[in-house]
């Protein structure tokens, strides 16, 4: 294979089993109020008291990186259970600033952790527990994440569905940002996470970006913090799954992969960013006072879900 070693089948059910499972913990996570508080509350406090202080000790996820994106995953769920459920809150519209600020947050600690594995020059070395290739592959989706953090747009929109699971929904995040994010952040896990980037690269994204274009349109971020924070959690719980049980899959390390996945996001998001030019110049609009893709199909679907129901 030319991003991953060969794998058996039993490889690939796993990945299938892991994406339907995240599928149905961030559903019942999305429509329950005490699913969300045991998930993203409960259990982290007592995973964090009793439980990853002895698990991810001289592992791979016992680094600064997986403990920052754990937290500030779950930090994303909460705002967003307090947004959907505490009344008064989405009244605010300070509120507003709080999903794009802790998206970009989690964009920004990938790019960083991109340009710390760029800067150490590593060869198949061992770093925080995993082979390393560094290369020009680095700041190539270093350079695609900030992109993709200015073409975040139209927060303001950001607004609750009218219906029973009160669904934080967001009209100007459209299909073609989720898929440059996907793509930028599938060549991250592949740079900076190769022992990990079979389930994290593959089927975490892919189960966020499935129930955006399924169960719920337009909630793409909420279904990404959810899915984010429960793989992280079972990640630091169960390490031996990803690193070293069956079910463990290596990158191939080829060089011609890594430059081929962060090629792909840096072009992506190139792209991403001069359609966001394009319609600002035509529009005339502030990507970050207004909303931008008012016109587009994929806003209308969204907003019109939502009923008029604004933060």
């Amino acid at each position: 294979m030319f991003f991953f070693e060969a794998q058996p089948l039993s490889n690939w059910l796993m990945l299938i089993l892991v994406f339907f499972v995240l599928i149905a913990l961030n559903e019942i996570g999305r429509r329950s109020k005490i699913g969300g508080i045991f998930m993203f509350i409960i259990l982290p406090v007592v995973l964090t008291i009793f439980v990853w202080p002895k698990t991810t000790a001289g592992t791979s996820v016992d680094d600064w990186f997986h403990y920052a994106k754990v937290y500030s995953s779950l930090a994303g769920c909460i705002g967003f259970w307090l947004i959907r459920h505490i009344k008064g809150v989405s009244s605010k519209k300070w509120v507003l600033c709080f999903p794009p600020f802790i998206l970009a947050i989690n964009i920004l600690e990938a790019v960083a952790r991109d340009f710390q594995i760029g800067a150490l020059h590593l060869n198949k070395q061992i770093f925080d527990g995993m082979v390393m290739v560094s290369g020009s592959w680095n700041y190539m989706n270093g350079i695609a994440g900030i992109l993709n953090i200015i073409t975040i747009t139209g927060w303001v929109g950001i607004c609750i569905s009218n219906d029973k699971s009160r669904d934080m929904l967001w009209p100007d995040m459209c299909w073609f940002w989720i898929i440059a994010y996907d793509i930028w952040n599938f060549a991250y896990t592949y740079n900076c996470l190769p022992g990990h980037s079979w389930y994290c690269g593959i089927a975490m994204l892919l189960a966020p970006t499935f129930s955006a274009f399924t169960f719920k349109k337009g909630a793409w971020l909420q279904h990404r913090a959810q899915t984010l924070a429960l793989w992280c959690m079972f990640a630091m719980t169960c390490p031996a799954f990803i690193d070293t049980s069956q079910f463990a899959v290596r990158s191939s390390h080829n060089t011609g992969a890594l430059f081929t996945a962060s090629f792909l996001a840096l072009i992506a998001n190139v792209i991403l960013f001069l359609y966001m030019i394009y319609k600002v110049n035509k529009t005339n609009r502030n990507p970050y006072k207004g909303e931008l893709y008012t016109d587009l199909k994929c806003y209308k679907e969204v907003a019109t879900m939502a009923k008029g129901k604004m933060l």
